[in-house]
């Protein structure tokens, strides 16, 4: 085999060097990590032992130097031209590249880190050329080369003003980048103040109900995200409304005349869900009598809602990702690509970030889709809106009915005191079940099923412990804790009384449980911890401050100064 010349060498290393330097760019916008590590892969490459990218500083009108290599802390401290100073500067008020063969015989380079001077006995040369995008310089990339024989200064003129013209690009872009950040700062910054001024609700959705700050907040979102074309991506546990606010970024879009689709992706195969999104075309497989247009076809020029996007297989994640980058796809069963134009907006109750974590979810994808995170808060922490949701429930139901009823304030506070961990959806369902149910035309507090031991969400969300340890053994002993309760206990029994001490009643190792109590089986020593203690305990009764206040042998109002201190919402149902 022949060997390569010592031409096609070069070119060999150049197309090297300029591939890692492109992959390098690409991999981020962080110009500060980027740019360092293609001057390392420069000077590695091609054998410059210090290279420097010089940028426009507009503030103070200077080139300052922004990455290096080869340079020592202080060497890049002292990197700071004036416009038309030196041979940088000179480079980048031109826009031509300069070539200094010999530093030591150029009076005009200036070297002002002091890290590129001339070396005694050795003949060292200064390549300089400018940072262009198609609206000006915005910089230098100079480097430094020993001249020996059959060294050629204008091959690096030429590789360099390559090497230029990709950085030149990467700074352009993250400078409209950081324009556009800063833009969308001082809109959110504008909305948040005009949200405080404004009275409460001018940011509400016709199909959402919510007056809470957190709902306002989701609001204020929702219109600054709405006009644009960014892909969404709702958050927020199962029964917060992600299609109503999907349904809402629609209606707010220039795509509101248009059609909005939704799909469920976990209610279907991998198989169907390719067919129903994509379509297939006649014969593609049993049972296609026709050709037939998936979701995406049909949401052309409108918006398609992908609800619960953290389910889809790992296979469909791919063909899901090409649809998305080149806004293109192939039916099933076709070979022509069929271009859409469709608004993306997702929803998921998944923790997306542990599951790329885990290898369970693309990153690739993971990045597509989380442009514009919207986060729903769950009911627990928006209890402000819960008035308003049943009253929304209760005149849905008596125009669907023809019936006129109300809530008692009664009712009002038990629904206001439920934890609702299925959230708005759950609180829906209990408003017309009991409406269904109940004789006459108000609904008092005794209506609901949690009053009669009847709840089912107590059933699937709070299982009792004592079960689960009858069923797996004893468990560790951490799965007790103890620690001192601080609270006034001049009431209490005296065997309830820590001895010594009049105002601490202390839930220890020492103290025996009720026989044949769950926690008396479960475990001997009790762990340190009296906020988990407390839960614990609260858990093993079903939230009952009565049974959790004889399972710690500590009085009922012992107990509630306990909670009331450790910050523990004690859930009803």
């Amino acid at each position: 085999m022949l060997s390569r010349t010592s031409h096609d060498q070069r070119s060999h290393v150049e197309l090297i060097t300029v591939y890692e330097i492109c992959r390098i760019l690409c991999a981020s916008l962080d110009i500060d990590r980027t740019f360092r590590a293609a001057l390392n892969v420069l000077a590695a490459q091609m054998d410059l032992p210090r290279a420097m990218i010089v940028l426009n500083d507009t503030e103070e009108n200077a080139l300052r130097l922004h990455s290096s290599v080869g340079l020592s802390r202080e060497q890049e401290a002292r990197g700071q031209w004036q416009p038309g100073e030196g041979v940088i500067g000179h480079v980048a008020a031109s826009g031509m590249p300069v070539v200094v063969p010999d530093v030591a015989q150029a009076a005009e380079f200036i070297d002002r880190t002091g890290a590129f001077s001339a070396q005694d006995g050795h003949m060292m040369a200064f390549v300089v050329v400018p940072l262009k995008t198609d609206k000006a310089v915005v910089g230098a990339l100079a480097a430094q080369r020993e001249v020996r024989g059959g060294a050629r200064l204008s091959d690096d003129q030429r590789f360099l003003t390559m090497v230029a013209s990709l950085l030149a690009q990467a700074a352009q872009l993250h400078d409209a980048v950081r324009d556009e950040h800063q833009r969308l700062q001082l809109e959110t910054t504008r909305l948040q103040k005009a949200l405080k001024r404004e009275p409460r609700g001018r940011y509400a959705l016709d199909n959402v109900v919510g007056e809470s700050k957190p709902m306002q907040q989701v609001f204020v979102e929702v219109h600054q995200a709405a006009p644009s074309r960014a892909t969404v991506l709702l958050r927020g546990e199962s029964g917060t409304g992600k299609e109503a606010i999907a349904r809402a970024i629609h209606f707010l879009s220039p795509r509101k005349d248009a059609a909005f689709i939704k799909v469920n992706c976990a209610a279907l195969t991998e198989s169907l869900l390719e067919s129903e999104l994509f379509g297939h075309e006649k014969g593609a497989f049993t049972g296609a009598a026709g050709e037939r247009k998936g979701r995406f076809e049909l949401a052309h020029g409108g918006t398609l809602f992908l609800d619960e996007i953290g389910d889809v297989s790992p296979a469909f994640q791919a063909k899901l990702l090409r649809v998305l980058q080149e806004r293109e796809f192939e039916r099933v069963g076709g070979s022509k690509a069929v271009k859409v134009d469709v608004r993306l907006i997702c929803a998921t109750n998944r923790d997306l970030e542990k599951m790329v974590q885990r290898g369970e979810y693309r990153a690739d994808l993971y990045y597509r889709i989380n442009v514009v995170s919207i986060f729903l808060p769950p009911l627990r922490e928006r209890r402000a809106d819960i008035p308003a949701l049943v009253a929304h429930f209760i005149d849905r139901y008596n125009k669907e009915n023809r019936r006129a009823l109300k809530v008692s304030p009664e009712a009002m506070k038990v629904l206001t005191s439920c934890y609702w961990p299925g959230n708005v959806r759950e609180l829906e369902n209990c408003i017309e079940r009991t409406a269904t149910m109940i004789q006459g035309d108000t609904i008092r507090d005794f209506a609901f099923p949690c009053k009669s031991n009847r709840c089912l969400t107590q059933t699937l969300h709070f299982l009792d412990k004592a079960d689960a340890v009858a069923a797996v053994g004893t468990p560790p002993a951490s799965a007790v804790p103890s620690v001192p309760l601080p609270m006034p206990t001049r009431h209490a029994p005296a065997e309830e009384e820590a001895p010594g001490d009049d105002s601490v009643t202390r839930i220890g190792p020492t103290q025996r449980l009720p026989a044949g109590s769950a926690a008396a089986s479960a475990s001997s020593e009790p762990p340190e911890g009296e906020r988990e203690r407390l839960i614990w305990a609260m858990e093993q009764c079903g939230w009952v401050q009565a049974k959790a206040a004889r399972l710690l042998r500590v009085t009922p109002r012992q107990l509630g100064y306990a909670l009331q201190k450790n910050r523990i919402e004690v859930r009803k149902f």
